[in-house]
Order: C-alpha cells, then structure tokens, then sequence
C-alpha cells in the first residue's frame, strides 16, 4: 500500500518536472532561430556580456525565491552552453 500523502508529492514532482522538460523545449526552439539569425548575419554565437547579465538576473531571481543562486547559476550556464553549442552549429563551427 502506498503512502497517500507521498503520492500526491510525487505526483506534483511528476507535474513540474513534466511542465520543466516543454518549458526548456520552448526555450530551445527559440534560441535555435536565434542562432540561425545570428549565424546568417553574422553575429558570433556567444555573447559574454548579455550572459553575464541573465546569470545576474537568474541568481536575483532564485534569491527571491528561497532558492540557491549558486544552483541557478549552475542551471543557466549548463542551459547557455549547450545554446552556444547549438549557435555554433548553426554557423557552421560545430
């Protein structure tokens, strides 16, 4: 017999989780055209300063919400990677 009340948290685990992963693919299909625009005018995949600005606003963010700053950063840098990755392979380099 399961716990009732253990169910209903991991059913709302279940339901962020889910609700993470079509978030995160939105995410992705934007910054896919934004990597093709760059990648067609000519613009470099990585942009240092508009990075260091997000990471910032994440970390303010994730303060406000009782949540680690370090993770945030951690989860952005992971998500900004893998979009420069992606830009590179729009321009040609990956």
């Amino acid at each position: 017999m399961t716990d009732p009340t253990l169910e209903r948290y991991r059913q709302s685990i279940d339901n962020i989780d889910a609700a993470l992963v079509f978030m995160l693919a939105e995410r992705f299909k934007v910054t896919q055209a934004v990597g093709r625009y760059k990648a067609s005018a000519k613009l470099p995949p990585a942009d240092p300063g508009r990075e260091d600005a997000q990471i910032a606003r994440l970390r303010g963010l994730a303060a406000e919400a009782n949540l680690d700053p370090e993770f945030s950063e951690k989860f952005l840098r992971f998500i900004i990677d893998e979009v420069i990755r992606h830009h590179e392979k729009a321009r040609g380099d990956g």
